[in-house]
């Protein structure tokens, strides 16, 4: 059994929770045991920069036996850096050391912390192609592993939707990108003035601020991972409208693939992993302008056949090549240097 010590930044952390956590199962019947250390303060800075010395103090008095510990494990994973854009502790952690991005934090604090952190492992792990571009120019040992959709949590809503119930537009994520949603809301204000009776729900950790659309339409659930499959299953058309930009182009669609997974049909920005995605089958649509997001929206809220092809390829290629069952070997392979 090969023994993996894998740095996350904390319990709360969705790139821990899917990057690292969700594999554990699965590895071990690969023959590999992950223990997770996370971080009990946090990868990212508190908001107040009077409290971020002692955060980063206490983080670091945290992390150094955890340091220590690594030295009795075969190998090391770190997810992303110890501290946010710093390198800290990281040259002191064990041998070989896998370094696992699923962000372009290299866009951060001028990206040094990010081609230190290449140089100084033994593997980088990307978890698409325009991330391992950029840390391929740092380390030549590269692998690409999307980041895997439980399908057997995430599974279509067994129980059909009547006709005369509302359709739903849907949304689930962080509060940090309500931006990419505000940025298509003049197009969501459109299409939800055409159906009046159309719900839009975000699953978020805080209640979005929209401008303009009518607030009788939208449905705010906090998100908890208890009520997120639910959540998900109960929308009918899910949405990850992005921004063209560098970081954008550093994500890794699991947005998306969590749509898929629950049988929804999607429509998404085509931007880097997205539009990669979306060449797998006809399972949504891509939509850059304001025009494309309301003509796509619109087709899929009129045509339940139409959701229903889509959502059905979308769970397809969720399951065939973003599900644990086919990532989890892939990841092995990588962990055991192969």
């Amino acid at each position: 059994m090969t023994r993996i010590a894998a740095f996350t930044g904390g319990i709360s952390v969705p790139s821990a929770r899917f990057r690292v956590r969700q594999y554990i199962p699965a590895l071990r019947g690969e023959g590999i045991e992950v223990e997770e250390f996370a971080s009990g303060f946090g990868q990212y800075p508190p908001r107040y920069r009077w409290a971020r010395p002692f955060w980063a103090l206490a983080t670091l008095a945290e992390r150094l036996p955890d340091v220590v510990m690594s030295h009795r494990y075969d190998a090391v994973l770190l997810q992303r850096e110890i501290m946010s854009s710093f390198v800290t502790l990281e040259p002191l952690t064990a041998r070989p050391r896998i370094l696992d991005v699923d962000d372009a934090i290299f866009l951060q604090r001028g990206g040094g912390f990010a081609k230190r952190l290449a140089e100084l492992s033994d593997k980088v792990i990307c978890g698409n192609t325009y991330l391992a571009e950029w840390f391929g120019r740092w380390n030549r040992n590269v692998d690409i592993i999307p980041t895997a959709v439980d399908t057997e949590r995430y599974f279509p809503n067994p129980g059909a939707k009547s006709p005369g119930q509302p359709l739903t537009i849907g949304w689930i994520g962080t509060s940090g990108n309500y931006k990419y949603l505000y940025g298509i809301e003049g197009a969501l204000v459109k299409v939800m003035r055409a159906y009046p009776s159309a719900r839009l729900k975000v699953v978020g950790d805080r209640i979005p601020e929209f401008r303009n659309l009518p607030p009788g339409q939208i449905d705010f659930v906090p998100w908890s991972e208890a009520v997120e499959v639910q959540a998900i299953q109960s929308m009918d058309v899910g949405i990850m409208p992005l921004e063209d930009s560098p970081w954008a182009r550093g994500k890794c669609s699991f947005k998306m693939l969590q749509y898929m997974a629950t049988g929804l049909s999607v429509v998404v920005s085509p931007v880097g992993m997205n539009a990669e995605v979306l060449t797998l089958g006809e399972l949504g649509i891509g939509a850059t302008t304001e025009k494309q997001w309301i003509d796509g929206l619109i087709a899929l809220l009129e045509d339940r056949a139409l959701r229903a092809r889509l959502g059905t390829e979308g769970r397809r290629v969720a399951e065939s090549s973003f599900s644990i069952r086919v990532v989890a070997p892939r990841l092995a392979r990588s962990l055991r240097g192969q």
